[in-house]
């Protein structure tokens, strides 16, 4: 019922909208109404894997339950996720849980989304005497330490000429 409910809505608002990326956003938001995994925001800092596993077991067999943490820290950024066997039991968590208060905070349960690929980026690297000359790929100059190393773009890897 949830899923029919969902599914007019989304069709009300696709016809509505004339643009023409509408198709897409409609399918995307199908795709992930069918998904077992759902995204938990608004999690208390205290909040860890097991006690967020056993919030959401009652909904049936959780396969995954992860606080994201910070990586520097290691303190939870405050939202996590949680994986259901089945698509029936992650649309019953998040009928359910979305709006209820835990440990003092009102969560934000939906269906999570994939992540879209992030750009690739180039390596780091000490920039060296305030040059501008240093880390990782540039178009021109060199990358790495000081005005060297890295990959140049120009078909050079970088370093110096004079060894």
């Amino acid at each position: 019922m949830v899923f029919c409910n969902r599914f007019g809505s989304l069709l009300r608002q696709s016809s509505a909208s004339k643009g023409q990326g509408s198709m897409g956003v409609l399918l995307n938001s199908i795709r992930c109404m069918s998904s077992t995994k759902v995204f938990v925001g608004g999690l208390s800092y205290g909040t860890d894997n097991q006690s967020l596993k056993e919030a959401f077991a009652s909904f049936g067999d959780v396969i995954e339950a992860r606080v994201i943490t910070d990586r520097d820290t290691g303190r939870s950024k405050g939202f996590g996720f949680v994986n259901f066997d089945s698509e029936e039991c992650a649309n019953s968590a998040v009928s359910a849980m979305n709006g209820q208060e835990i440990n003092g905070r009102n969560l934000r349960v939906s269906f999570a989304n994939d992540r879209a690929p992030a750009p690739r980026r180039g390596g780091g690297g000490y920039r060296g005497r305030g040059n501008g000359d240093g880390g990782g790929y540039r178009g021109r100059g060199g990358g790495g330490y000081g005005d060297g190393g890295g990959y140049r773009g120009d078909g050079d890897y970088g370093g110096h000429d004079e060894y």
